[in-house]
């Protein structure tokens, strides 16, 4: 049963559903905004960074470690996303999992369609390597559009014949570009992502004439034999629960050792909320064992 906050929460998001439009400016205000309601906890350091030419930030909770590293994307679509907005989820992750947090600034479109995310991501992953990082000490993760970025990141680096990391944990994982899913009436009234937002973002990352099945912007379409470890972390009401069902029995045909974690009643990426409601906290500390599992 989930915790009274976090029925609050569901709540609130449900009542503030509309099926206006939003601008590309509003949008990306608006994740602003919410980041700056999640500070991070005193003792943290956020450090700017120059990663291989990607912005990136290392988040560093005061009792985190230098030998495991978490690269973090996150999500918005590809288009309204931002370091602010992740930061705390950050630096609880570095915290529990004893890790240093590289959270990445990529580009993102309309001004920098795909395969911008997907080159940056590259980039800033062998820029790792080249300050003598060892893959086996790294996870790669994100949710959202961060999660899909994942996913799109290791199949190029495998693709590229690049050492793979120890693995990955894709959270609320948005795969399917063409629109689809399977969704259930109360994803559909109900999750904080709509519809609306889906459209707009995969005409912002692909362009009106994109290819919505290109296996690095729609992993659904890719061959994932070969990919590291993945744990897929979703919440039972998403409308990108199928996204994340579909992908992973995509990659456990093809052998890869992967687990689907569903977490009851949760709406997208309730992971974020830390200082809001238990379960956020709960699902940080899930990410962080199994990168702990996956790094010792």
């Amino acid at each position: 049963m989930a915790s009274p906050n976090y029925e609050m929460f569901a709540a609130g998001v449900k009542a503030q559903r509309t099926d206006a439009t939003p601008t590309l400016e509003e949008l990306r205000a608006g994740m602003v905004a919410m980041g700056q309601v999640l500070p991070v906890p005193d003792g943290t350091t956020v450090e700017p960074v120059d990663a291989g030419g990607v912005p990136a930030e290392w988040i560093r909770a005061a009792n985190a470690g230098d030998e495991r590293v978490v690269l973090y994307m996150h999500g918005g679509g590809y288009s309204i996303g931002c370091v602010d907005f992740v930061r705390e989820f950050c630096s609880r992750l570095s915290s529990a999992a004893d890790a240093r947090v590289l959270s990445l600034d990529y580009r993102q479109g309309p001004e920098h369609p795909f395969p911008a995310p997907v080159d940056d991501a590259v980039a800033a992953y062998r820029w790792l390597l080249a300050q003598g990082t060892d893959p086996a000490t790294i996870v790669i993760s994100g949710e959202s559009a961060g999660g899909g970025l994942t996913i799109s990141l290791l199949l190029a680096l495998r693709d590229a014949g690049d050492p793979l990391p120890a693995g990955a944990v894709p959270i609320s994982p948005w795969l399917d570009m063409e629109g689809v899913r399977e969704v259930s009436t109360e994803a559909d009234e109900s999750d904080l992502l709509t519809r609306t937002h889906l459209t707009l973002f995969a005409d912002w990352f692909l362009g009106g004439d994109g290819d919505r099945r290109h296996p690095l912007a729609n992993p659904l379409y890719a061959d994932p034999k070969g990919l590291p470890p993945m744990l897929v972390l979703v919440g039972e009401r998403e409308i990108l629960l199928d996204d994340a069902q579909r992908f992973t029995a995509n990659a456990q045909k093809a052998g890869v050792d992967v687990t689907l974690d569903v977490v009851p009643e949760m709406i997208h990426i309730w992971h974020v909320f830390g200082p809001m409601f238990p379960e956020a906290g709960q699902a940080s500390d899930r990410v962080a064992e199994y990168v702990r599992k996956l790094t010792s």
